[in-house]
């Protein structure tokens, strides 16, 4: 060997290439990581083990759309990764009192515990809706919440006091997120100052929403907490914050987009307070008038106070005035400057001639909500198949509505049908029981049926009014992208029900209220309810012989029967409530199944 041989260095040896299985799944989890739509991303994982290893490993995101379908440990074992939990507790049904008190009282504990535990070791943010959570779940939660938590929003939940968001507030300290909204709390005999218990430092909070906490908060606290958190984009407050108040935390906050306004009247005696032109300038202070798109609050409106938000309309994207009694002639003197409004929630106080006034200036409006000031069946009518039909006409960009009434015509909703052809949501109350359409005397079964029919991208339908077996041929045959349908005081008899079950075969959810059906119509669906998330029935006329094939048919359905008798001996045969879903890991305990 010469000498120049000796200097060369030893050839490197080949390096070993990974497993072909774990190729595979390097790329599967490059590749899913594209796929943001949930249902995409199940299907995957449905189609081979790798695949649905790959999905687990990489969803982040992840919705228990019913808590009472997975375990936490199911959750947690199943999504290891998860960045982004969003629960869901009750049905909606639930919001009418249907359910006894303490029904699902511990169904949030478990995952409390779980993230105490460090199942979810990634958790940033946590969406809760429709839960019972106490104090201690909130203390639970909050102690062992690993630092990069940022969000929190409790949304029409309960059982919770002042002490458990101040657990939340001084144990998170990189909060970004704390929203409480159209929550019940519990009555407490000592309110604890919850504000003060952030940090004393400067804060990175971006929202804080608290307009539906009942006490007061300390002003002085409330101003500071604004004062240090530079990032705050939404600040929702309660009733108890004046106009006076608002105006100065509103300095504190130039990057506000979205406002909830608490009273939105000066306090009482006026000491301090802020005159009419001083509370316009805060409105159009470092350049708000553009950058505010969101408006909400107005709990205990001065009437002469609101033409102050004439100044931002131009730029508002939503506006909320759902607890304000606003008159026709009151949304008048704004509703021409809000040409950009997408999304608008107002009281029948307005009238039929505010909702054609918002017909004639809100092209791009894609949401309505019209909730009724008094929500009695004898009360006086307030908006008609006019206003309806107003914004049917003028609002061609309407993409879901919610609209309470007394009364109404097929004419009208057959022309919402026509002219919004784009609707995904379409709920309709008509107060009164069993009310035909009062111009014809005839039932609401072509209206309906129009709707259904025109609007091919309908997902969810809520019905009232007097219906015929008709009216769910006609959403049976046409509705075939419904995915939620709520049905109270309709039908004739179980053919209705059979209409549904055989036609809608996107159906996940469907609550029935106060119908004539019975054990046949909910037997023809037995093909159909391993698909669908749950099945509520309550007031209709179910067995228990029925409910008992039901469960005997499906065993990975959980078949609850709730206000029936505990003694076999002493059950009644008719059924008050069937609350049927399927669940990964069988029926709870706490409660009566089948």
């Amino acid at each position: 060997m010469s000498e120049e041989d000796e200097d060369q260095p030893p050839p490197k040896r080949p390096c070993a290439s990974p497993p072909a299985d774990q190729v595979l799944d390097n790329v599967l989890e490059t590749v899913l990581q594209f796929l943001d739509a949930p249902r995409d991303r199940s299907a995957a994982s449905l189609v081979c083990r790798s695949w649905h290893r790959a999905e687990s490993a990489t969803r982040d995101s992840v919705a228990v759309r019913n808590l009472l379908a997975a375990s936490a440990t199911r959750a947690a074992r199943r999504f290891p990764n998860a960045r982004s939990l969003l629960l869901k507790g009750r049905p909606r049904f639930a919001d009418f009192n249907l359910l006894p008190h303490g029904w699902d009282a511990s169904a949030f504990r478990p995952w409390a515990a779980a993230v105490a535990a460090g199942s979810f070791p990634a958790l940033t943010s946590l969406y809760l809706k429709r839960i019972p959570v106490t104090d201690a779940d909130l203390d639970l939660l909050s102690r062992p919440l690993p630092a990069s938590f940022r969000d929190l929003t409790l949304h029409l939940c309960d059982g919770f006091t002042s002490r458990g968001l101040a657990s939340i507030a001084s144990h998170c300290r990189g909060l970004r997120v704390l929203d409480v909204v159209e929550c019940d709390m519990a009555e407490e005999q000592e309110v604890v100052d919850w504000v003060a218990a952030f940090p004393p430092e400067p804060t990175n909070l971006e929202s804080l929403s608290f307009e539906c906490y009942e006490p007061p908060v300390a002003f002085a606290t409330l101003e500071a907490l604004v004062a240090r958190s530079p990032r705050l984009s939404r600040l929702g407050v309660n009733l108890h914050v004046s106009l006076g108040q608002l105006r100065r935390l509103m300095a504190h906050a130039p990057r506000l987009s979205h406002l909830g306004t608490g009273s939105f009247r000066p306090a009482e005696g006026g000491e301090g307070e802020a005159e009419f032109g001083e509370v316009v300038s805060a409105f159009v202070s470092a350049g708000r008038a553009r950058t505010l798109v969101s408006l909400s609050g107005f709990r205990d409106l001065a009437q002469e106070y609101l033409p102050i938000i004439d100044v931002v309309c131009s730029h508002l994207k939503s506006l909320d005035l759902s607890y304000a009694a606003v008159t026709p002639n009151q949304i008048l003197m704004f509703i021409g400057q809000c040409y950009n409004l997408e999304t608008l929630w107002v009281l029948d106080s307005v009238r039929d001639e505010g909702l054609d006034a918002v017909g004639i200036y809100c092209k791009k409006l894609q949401t309505l909500r019209v909730l009724p000031l008094d929500a009695h069946e004898d009360a006086d009518e307030l908006v008609s198949e006019v206003g309806l039909t107003a914004i049917a006409r003028g609002c061609p960009a309407l993409r879901s509505i919610l609209y309470f009434c007394q009364t109404m015509t097929n004419a009208a909703v057959v022309d919402m049908s026509r002219h919004c052809p784009e609707l995904k949501v379409f709920r309709l109350c008509i107060m009164g029981r069993h009310q035909p359409d009062h111009a014809t005397e005839e039932p609401m079964d072509e209206g309906f049926g129009a709707i259904v029919k025109n609007c091919r991208k309908l997902t969810r339908l809520s019905t009232s009014g007097q219906l015929t077996d008709r009216a769910f041929e006609y959403i049976g045959r046409h509705g075939k992208s419904l995915r939620t349908l709520s049905v109270a005081f309709a039908g004739n008899s179980d053919v209705a029900l059979q209409y549904i079950l055989r036609g809608c075969s996107k159906l996940e959810k469907l609550e029935i209220r106060d119908c004539p059906f019975g054990d046949a119509g909910l037997l023809s669906g037995m093909h159909q309810f391993y698909n669908m998330r749950f099945v509520w029935m309550s007031g209709c006329n179910l067995t228990l012989r029925g409910c008992k094939e039901v469960a005997r048919g499906l065993p990975r359905m959980v078949v609850e029967l709730i206000n029936g008798q505990p003694d076999e001996s002493e059950r009644k045969e008719s059924v008050d409530i069937l609350y049927m879903y399927r669940s990964l890991d069988g029926p709870r305990e706490d409660v009566h199944h089948l």
